[in-house]
């Protein structure tokens, strides 16, 4: 279809082995392709690979291929890591949980690593032409005649993602599952021997299938014409390779669907667009000279509708025998003007500019560089401040002495005569008394040792005098030498600081003309819209994948992470897809025209004019067909109700009959009369300790429930009808009386006030039990009871501050256990014991992975988010690490769950059952682990 010259056949050969492997590797990657394909042929394997290269369809495969075929030389890699079927995801049996909000996009369903397929499906689907398209494509008349894998995969797939489509537009579930439309794909991967489905190829498989598609129904519909496949307008473009090998010039235009972008070594989409479409020394492009050097050029001259960048994170690490993601910032902005890659003679007057400023300032930097790292030997600084150290060192205070001659070590301190030298005794006269010869010299030095020994105080002694500088000055200088360096020194260091100004100038503003080269209007005319971002957080081997997609009706972007589809903004993309935070970045940029806006553009009525939305958009075979699951899934939804009804009645029954039980003889409601003192004593007892400020290890409300009502601000008849109840059971009156009062008293929140209470007291077991095991280093037990503790301490809390106990240490000790469950659990699987590593990953699985969203959710305060990416950087960590193959499988199909950013609820534990209690002994027990925590210094205390 595409002519493809001799010259630049073997150039693109050339050049891409120089750029990817090094030209050392040329030869060995030919030997390990010629014992897979079976070919001895070089120059047929070279051009083999390179009509790979161009061919429009696969553009980017020869350097998959490449990678495939270096990671299959290496023996320990060799093992194939199937990965496990596992559901991610298990639905809430509430189908209210799964209800669609009013105008809020549907998500898809994880249903085992296939969080990749969320990511794709949903930027493909919020282009709303592509919507369309797929929405409206009618299955080919003559499906006999179509080879088996179109008719048997191709076309089956097209109409799963019609029924995914029409679900993601009219469905009333608030997410879909794709497992159908995702098996046909898994399908056609199944000889794959890469951990985790690779995007890059699914995304061209999925447009090779969609072209394939639309190609068949483009040949129907336009018998001995052109087929016009909208597919390959939507997606492709073409470029013109210019070029020169050797002297002589090439000239080819290709085509290209998604780009694929080096990473490593640039700080921005520009750079990396630069590099790309720049091979070689382009000056010999432009010039006789030179002839011997090979460079080539590519120029769009058919840009896409859609323009897709991909972003190769990862590089083979041929050390390690492994790839390895690189998580380099990379910078790319919400609008990308592609002038500079579309117009030859504009641009390449600029790249000229440009590489001439460049020089330029390369020199200026290296004046700089003189000026602000001075000298000549291992330590060099400024020059300003070399000479200005030079001033202070001539301004300082002359001294004609050194600071370490002349001071007397034998003077005692504080002596006058410091400075002076001892007193030298006369040679020729003797002392008196004094003996000569041998007897009088061994006398003279005994005396001498006594005195050196007896005054030696080397800390007061080496004391410098206070007349003498504390810093070094010189020694001799006159007035007229100091006026005159002083003089000198100034203006050197003006002239040094102005230089250095200058240059600092000169530099900026070379790096501000060079950013502001394209910014003229007229290389402002080709405006691509940043559309949608693709997100993986990980490793090379395992991770997890999401989308944030611009909404341009809405003006605002979202977050597409598998069933969860929530609000976002240009700071949230910035922080998660440059690179450089965490582990995640951005591996595919889906940029639009801007210039077509029917691509985003909503379909209206023709009759009407009406905008069409929901299943009004949908054809008649597709609306009847969500409407089909809407009625299934509100007849679920009816069922659940009726069931919950069924239920609730059975408890209004069930509480009938406990009230006709317990019915008093007498129906006549009087009012109380007065029960007296001991009523009265009970009342302003109980009343005088809820009004005690205690400490949590007394809590009062654990002792009575009438000081949790009082401090709640229960209504006063529930009060009294509650202490009238504990007055007949301690028979202080009769039980008629009792019953009498307890008719006059019912009040219509008695109940809910009572099942409050008791979900207090559940609440306080549960915290118990969990500090009592985590005390005791059980933490795998403490967990659970520490879970339970803090959610229905939550829901107390939201009816009132006083219903429940202290958010803030129950969330300390929650996440606290939490971590030392992930610690353990590691500690396990570093043992590489099957068993351990089973257990270890069990733990993980139904614990730390299923209470992860329960942290990401309340947001109460960062140390839990803090707390998760320690937990998720823990088994990150081993991704860089040598483990058996077996290992590296479960780690592979474990961490996509761990690293899930969804903050999700998904099926939990039911709650321990819970021991019963004494009220003495419920209170003994909780002010025994109060007080033992109160001792470790808890974080947070009181109610």
């Amino acid at each position: 279809m595409y002519s493809h010259s001799k010259d630049s056949i073997c150039f693109d050969f050339v050049c891409l082995f120089k750029n990817v492997f090094l030209l050392q590797h040329q030869q060995t990657l030919l030997n390990q392709l010629r014992e897979v394909t079976g070919t001895t042929d070089v120059q047929l394997l070279q051009q083999a690979l390179q009509v790979k290269y161009r061919f429009h369809k696969l553009s980017n495969y020869l350097v998959s291929l490449c990678f495939r075929v270096l990671e299959a030389s290496i023996a320990e890699n060799k093992a194939s890591l199937k990965r496990t079927h596992t559901e991610v995801w298990s639905d809430s049996p509430n189908p209210h949980d799964r209800k669609r909000q009013e105008n809020c996009p549907v998500g898809l369903k994880n249903v085992g690593n296939t969080c990749w397929f969320s990511a794709v499906i949903q930027s493909l689907f919020n282009l709303l032409e592509f919507q369309r398209l797929v929405l409206h494509y009618p299955p080919p008349a003559r499906m006999q005649d179509l080879p088996r894998n179109q008719k048997h995969r191709n076309l089956p797939f097209m109409q799963e993602l019609r029924c995914l489509f029409s679900l993601l537009v009219g469905s009333k579930r608030k997410y879909v599952d794709p497992s159908r439309a995702v098996e046909i794909l898994k399908d056609a991967f199944k000889s794959s021997e890469s951990q985790q489905q690779d995007v890059s190829e699914f995304t061209h498989k999925l447009l090779d299938w969609l072209e394939d598609a639309f190609q068949i129904k483009a040949e129907e519909d336009r018998e001995g014409e052109k087929p016009k496949n909208p597919m390959v307008d939507l997606f492709y473009g073409r470029f013109l390779a210019v070029g020169v090998l050797e002297g002589k010039k090439f000239e080819n235009t290709e085509m290209f669907g998604q780009y694929p972008l080096q990473v490593n070594g640039f700080k921005d989409l520009h750079e990396c667009l630069e590099a790309a479409m720049i091979e070689g020394e382009i000056e010999s492009l432009h010039s006789v000279e030179n002839s011997a050097k090979s460079g080539q050029e590519h120029w769009f001259t058919e840009l896409p509708p859609v323009l897709t960048f991909e972003l190769s994170r990862f590089e083979f690490n041929q050390t390690l025998g492994r790839p390895e993601k690189i998580h380099n910032k990379l910078e790319f902005p919400s609008m990308l003007y592609m002038d500079r890659l579309v117009n030859r003679d504009i641009t390449r007057i600029k790249r000229e500019e440009i590489r001439r400023l460049k020089e330029h300032l390369t020199v200026l930097q290296q004046r700089l560089e003189r000026y602000l790292s001075y000298g000549s030997g291992p330590k060099r600084f400024p020059l300003a401040d070399v000479l200005q150290f030079a001033m202070e060192f001539a301004s300082s205070k002359p001294v004609c002495t050194s600071p370490v001659e002349d001071i007397d070590t034998t003077a005692p301190p504080g002596a006058t005569t410091a400075l002076l030298p001892p007193p030298q005794p006369d040679a020729s006269v003797p002392p008196e008394g004094s003996v000569s010869g041998p007897q009088a010299q061994q006398q003279q030095q005994q005396q001498q040792q006594q005195q050196r020994v007896s005054i030696h105080k080397p800390f007061t002694q080496s004391r410098v005098p206070p007349d003498l500088p504390m810093h070094p000055a010189p020694r001799h200088i006159t007035e007229e030498e100091l006026r005159v360096l002083e003089g000198c020194l100034h203006r050197w260091r003006s002239e040094v600081e102005n230089d250095t100004r200058d240059l600092q100038a000169s530099i900026s503003r070379i790096h501000r003309t060079i950013e502001l080269m394209y910014s003229d209007k007229s290389m402002m005319q080709v405006p691509y819209r940043l559309h949608a971002v693709l997100v993986h957080e990980g490793q090379a081997n395992a991770g997890h994948y999401w989308a944030y997609i611009f909404d341009p009706h809405q003006q605002r972007w979202m977050k597409y992470n598998d069933i969860s589809v929530t609000k976002s903004s240009w700071e949230e993309l910035v922080r998660d897809s440059f690179g450089g935070y965490r582990n995640a970045s951005a591996y595919c940029l889906m940029y639009i025209d801007d210039k077509k806006p029917f691509l985003i553009e909503e379909e209206f009525d023709k009759e009407t004019g009406q905008m069409l939305s929901g299943l009004d958009k949908l054809p008649p075979d597709l609306k009847e067909y969500v409407e089909a699951d809407n009625k299934l899934f509100e007849r679920e939804m009816e069922e659940w109700d009726a069931l919950q009804a069924r239920k609730l009645q059975q408890e209004k029954l069930a509480l009938a009959a406990a009230s006709v039980a317990a019915q008093p003889m007498s129906t006549e409601p009087c009012p109380p009369d007065n029960t007296g003192e001991p009523f009265t004593l009970e009342y302003t007892r109980l009343l005088r300790f809820a009004q005690e400020d205690t400490p949590p290890e007394r809590d009062y409300r654990l002792h009575h429930v009438i000081v949790y009502f009082i401090h709640n601000q229960v209504p006063k008849k529930i009060v009294e009808r509650t202490l009238l109840m504990q007055f007949a059971d301690r028979n202080l009156i009769s039980i008629a009386t009792f019953c009498r009062r307890l008719y006059f008293f019912q009040h219509p929140k008695t109940k809910v006030w009572h099942q409050d209470y008791r979900k207090f007291r559940d609440t306080t077991v549960f915290l118990l039990i969990g500090l009592e095991l985590f005390l005791k280093k059980s933490y795998v037990e403490s967990l659970m009871y520490l879970i339970y503790a803090y959610q229905y301490n939550k829901e107390l809390l939201a009816k009132g501050p006083y219903r429940g106990h202290n958010e803030e240490l129950i969330a300390h000790y929650r996440r606290e256990c939490l971590l030392k469950v992930n610690e353990h659990a590691a500690a396990l699987f570093e043992t590489g014991e099957e068993t351990e590593v089973n257990t270890g990953l069990s733990i993980m699985n139904e614990l730390v992975v299923a209470c992860i969203p329960l942290l990401l959710v309340d947001e109460m305060e960062e140390k839990d988010t803090v707390a998760v990416e320690d937990m998720r950087n823990r088994w990150c960590s081993y991704l860089g690490q040598e483990m058996e193959p077996n290992l590296q499988e479960k780690l592979t199909d474990f961490l996509p769950k761990l690293l899930d950013c969804s903050t999700e609820i998904k099926s939990f534990h039911d709650p321990p059952k819970l021991p019963s209690y004494s009220t003495l002994e419920l209170c003994e027990r909780y002010g025994r682990v109060m007080t033992s925590l109160t001792l470790s210094r808890t974080p947070a205390d009181g109610r």
